[in-house]
């Protein structure tokens, strides 16, 4: 059975914020890799492009986690929680919305096999 986790981050910015957060989200990125369970952990910023035309947040984190434990232990850093309570949470931070995601790849009624 598959234990990844799978989460999408979004945030949008409040106006001429999106510098200061992408900047803030890269910063995580170091430590985060470092973490035991890490898989992948990118925030990427919105572009456009022709083929693409979708609506987006301006700025997406892509991340894989190897257990539901790896991603609630990460979720539990200090330095995860110090940038919610900064940026998303206080009044006078610098993100107007944000909206994180997990999913996991396995269908509702896989026979997963068992050891």
């Amino acid at each position: 059975m598959s234990q990844k986790i799978y989460c999408i981050a979004n945030f949008k910015p409040k106006p001429g914020c999106e510098e200061k957060v992408f900047q803030a989200l890269q910063a995580l990125e170091p430590n985060a890799h470092r973490e035991d369970g890490c898989i992948q952990y990118t925030v990427t910023r919105h572009i456009d492009h022709p083929n693409a035309r979708g609506t987006s947040y301006p700025i997406v984190f892509h991340e894989i986690w190897a257990s539901r434990e790896a991603f609630e232990a990460h979720c539990n850093r200090q330095e995860i929680k110090a940038f919610f309570a900064a940026h998303v949470e206080a009044d006078d931070g610098d993100v107007e919305h944000a909206n994180v995601c997990v999913y996991t790849d396995e269908p509702h009624d896989y026979d997963a096999p068992q050891f």
